[in-house]
């Protein structure tokens, strides 16, 4: 059958989407619940989205078919400019989407741009929402009310070709250091390939290295935080990652502008003989060149046998404050969210269910996610739950950091210390 589903160009709009966004004006929630129409809907663009695309279009299906009168206008846009693209629907209801997928880095800046509907009544009258996953819980709740549906949860660990190991006698390292040699040996032996595939606009691929070390990306608690990227401790993080760039592994000239996205193509590719991903990753490595060459481990820490503090990612359903659909909205973000969508969104692109009882069922179904649920496990870390993380994140602070030290502009001192000017800039404003 023919689904109705359409999906709308993202580069028709991207020129009008990534131009300065004025400051969030006092957007109202609507007071149309309509139970007819088009709903749009705003979704991540995955490395490899056809599988996605695929469980999407199926729960779309049966929304529609539950509800007649009403179809959805599906759009899948970039992660990497869905800061401008979110706070400008926030801005402009007249064209705002009825739902989107959010990071949960995001939840409390759109809180405070008033941008996501409190959906805390139809949440809690859920009943699968009892089986949420408790950390899944915190990432949709600001200020005790909650403003979505976890999506999935998401963890990164070290990609590694078995292949190339096995040539070069080589085994998993053990420690940071190890890692670092690893891939300069391999780019040595091996120069058509990166020893590790890093990116200056990684972020989230970088931070273990900083949490490794003892490092923070900020101090403090509530509505107060002081930025600590420029600690000692961060820095010797920040300066075990940006060694990885240069000749003898991730050419700065190529690697320094890659962002996450980037460097999982590389490895999928058969480019890089090591990349530090997800187990969202999955699905896109294994439809790539290195299917059945390839294995996983947890990304080492700075002691031999210990784990890289990951960050706990993933993503969430909100419903815009804005739609005039709203009844509609909250029923297709419980269908997209569902046990059932999310078991099968992990079978399709390998995320981490938000449910437990779901999840557990995948671990024991699936053993390439031992290495993920180890480093789960082993602890992870988060980003300041702060409404200035969006402002920090969107203003690309971290990955200019990186970009100026690997570029040979500021040396890691110079550059971190200009990082937590332009952090703790941003933490003051959000008040």
């Amino acid at each position: 059958m023919k689904l109705s589903v359409r999906l709308v160009a993202a580069a028709a709009v991207l020129a009008a989407a990534v131009a300065c966004a004025p400051q969030t004006s006092g957007n109202s929630a609507s007071d149309k619940d309509e139970r007819t129409g088009t709903l749009r809907v705003w979704l991540f663009q995955e490395v490899n989205n056809k599988p996605k695309q695929q469980v999407v279009d199926s729960v779309v299906a049966g929304f529609e078919k539950a509800h007649e009168g009403a179809e959805v206008t599906v759009e899948y846009i970039p992660v990497e400019t869905r800061a401008q693209r979110i706070k400008a629907a926030f801005n402009d209801p007249s064209s705002a989407p009825d739902l989107i997928e959010y990071g949960n880095t995001d939840t409390a800046g759109y809180v405070k741009d008033g941008g996501l509907a409190d959906v805390s009544k139809e949440f809690a009258a859920w009943d699968e929402a009892k089986d949420t996953d408790p950390t899944a819980r915190q990432s949709v709740t600001v200020d005790g009310k909650v403003y979505g549906a976890p999506y999935f949860v998401g963890v990164r660990a070290l990609y590694y070709r078995t292949d190339v190991f096995a040539d070069l006698g080589l085994e998993p390292p053990a420690d940071q250091a190890g890692l670092i040699s690893t891939a300069k040996r391999i780019r040595a032996e091996r120069p058509d390939l990166y020893g590790i595939a890093v990116g200056g606009a990684y972020t989230y691929g970088a931070m273990p290295f900083l949490w490794a070390h003892g490092g923070e990306l900020a101090t403090g608690k509530g509505g107060s935080y002081a930025a600590a990227v420029d600690s000692p401790e961060a820095r010797k993080g920040i300066e075990a990652y940006t060694s990885l760039f240069g000749d003898d592994n991730c050419p700065a000239a190529k690697c320094a502008g890659m962002g996450g996205n980037d460097t999982v193509t590389a490895f999928a590719s058969g480019k890089a003989a090591m990349a530090i991903g997800g187990d969202f990753s999955h699905a896109a490595v294994e439809a790539g060149k290195v299917k059945g060459k390839y294995a996983v481990v947890p990304l080492p820490g700075v002691e031999p046998g210990s784990v890289a503090p990951a960050f706990a990612g993933g993503n969430n359903i909100g419903v815009l404050k804005s739609t005039s659909h709203r009844t509609l909205a909250v029923d297709l973000m419980k269908r997209l969210a569902s046990k059932k969508a999310q078991g099968e969104m992990f079978e399709a692109m390998g995320f981490l269910p938000t449910f437990t009882d779901v999840r557990e069922q995948a671990a024991a179904d699936e053993p390439f996610l031992k290495p993920f649920v180890k480093t789960l496990a082993a602890g992870t870390e988060f980003v300041p739950a702060s409404p200035a993380w969006a402002q920090i994140d969107s203003s690309q602070v971290l990955p200019t950091m990186f970009q100026e030290i690997v570029s040979g502009k500021k040396d890691v001192d110079t550059a971190a210390g200009d990082a937590a000017k332009k952090m703790n800039e941003a933490f003051g404003s959000a008040g």
